[in-house]
């Protein structure tokens, strides 16, 4: 199915377009795991139990799931432009009161950079993947590592030098640049007006059946990876029994093993096809969360952090683009719906972890969540193969 854009833009205004897209994304790198290596401090400043520990997740991505509700509408409306620049303003604003002297506070500014978080990422992945399929949103999404990686290791240098304050007052002001940016980008001329659909596109698009199992996968998807590196700092924390650089810099290594499968995630796709690649990607993950499960101390649960980020890389990526692929010009209308599973599941799955970690007394046993999930999406991904979906080899 086949999306007709009428008016192709410059050569210089899609570099450009693209450029400022990627700086976003690395950028918002930084919000999307910055609860992870934070969560300590916050546990032991507020003497927070895992559950209400868990909460930061829940109420990120909760208002995620309302940034997306609301940049889907926008995006109808307006175009690409009111979503990136409102949700860029957002994103600082969080940023700038994140580090409050109060839980309650706390959680508002996390609110706020998630609704910010939410409405970027839907027209920025649903570019890439009109532009280029899932090697594009596969590169884009390598810029998103870029910020997800530095961020451990800049929150590190924040807190053991007293600036975190000044830190996120810096982010902050790179958010509010982006969204001065944006709105005076220059965007392809009709490339975000709300798509006509034929008929016989309408008839194409896959049965309900179909979508439900499709919006699945993004919630267990994205439930998953939030709740490895949300929690690898806590987890190689109680493991070492105290707070130590390397436990801080823990979701690091989870970080970078997903920024590193995602910058050749593009030549891999080439030679071997999108299914096979998330079959082995989910099995990588898997063999992460076994090893972290099996560790008896930080250094032998770094290993597993990097194999579980390194199996994430690519699924999300082949996930947008067989969303773009199978539902065509509807993926635009229907693009809010696995947008919005995708933030339902960072909302709840982390959440989960810390539920049944408090339940158990056991943080291991709450990451029993992430890897049943991973055996979820091997049977979904069963049934999307048995409705004969055309999956790309």
């Amino acid at each position: 199915m086949a999306t007709t854009i009428p008016a192709a833009p410059r050569a210089s205004d899609s570099k450009g377009l693209l450029a400022l897209l990627a700086a976003g994304f690395a950028l918002t790198g930084i919000p999307t795991v910055i609860i992870g290596p934070i969560l300590p401090l916050f546990i032991s400043r507020w003497a927070l139990s895992d559950t209400q520990a868990g909460l930061f997740f829940t109420v990120q991505f909760a208002a995620a799931l309302c940034g997306v509700w609301i940049t889907t509408g926008l995006t109808s409306w307006r175009g690409y432009r009111p979503g990136l620049v409102i949700g860029y303003a957002l994103t600082g604003a969080g940023l700038a009161m994140l580090n409050a002297p109060t839980h309650v506070l706390a959680l508002a500014a996390t609110a706020a950079f998630g609704v910010g978080y939410g409405m970027v990422v839907p027209p920025t992945n649903l570019s890439a993947a009109e532009a280029g399929g899932a090697g594009m949103v596969s590169l884009l999404n390598f810029a998103w590592g870029i910020g997800a990686v530095a961020c451990s290791p800049l929150i590190l240098i924040a807190v053991r030098h007293h600036y975190l304050s000044a830190f996120l007052f810096a982010v902050t002001f790179c958010a509010l640049a982006l969204a001065v940016c944006f709105l005076f980008a220059t965007f392809p001329t009709g490339a975000h007006a709300r798509p006509v659909e034929t008929a016989r596109q309408r008839a194409a698009v896959p049965a309900l059946a179909i979508t439900v199992a499709v919006s699945a996968l993004f919630f267990i998807y994205v439930g998953t990876e939030t709740s490895i590196g949300g929690w690898a700092a806590e987890d190689t924390k109680r493991l070492a029994g105290h707070a130590t650089s390397l436990t801080t810099m823990a979701p690091l290594f989870f970080y970078a093993g997903l920024m590193m499968g995602r910058g050749v995630a593009p030549l891999i796709l080439k030679r071997i096809g999108e299914l096979r690649v998330v079959v082995m990607a989910i099995g990588l993950v898997m063999l992460g969360v076994g090893l972290i499960l099996a560790a008896r101390s930080p250094n032998s649960a770094i290993p597993g952090f990097a194999i579980a980020g390194l199996g994430c890389s690519s699924i999300y990526p082949i996930y947008i683009a067989w969303f773009s692929k199978w539902y065509g010009a509807a993926a635009r209308r229907l693009g809010g719906v696995v947008f919005s599973m995708a933030s339902l599941g960072a909302s709840t799955m982390p959440w989960l972890v810390g539920f049944v970690s408090t339940r158990t007394g056991s943080l291991r046993v709450g990451l029993l969540v992430p890897l049943v999930g991973c055996f979820v999406m091997l049977g979904l991904l069963t049934v999307l193969q048995r409705r004969r979906l055309k999956f790309v080899e």
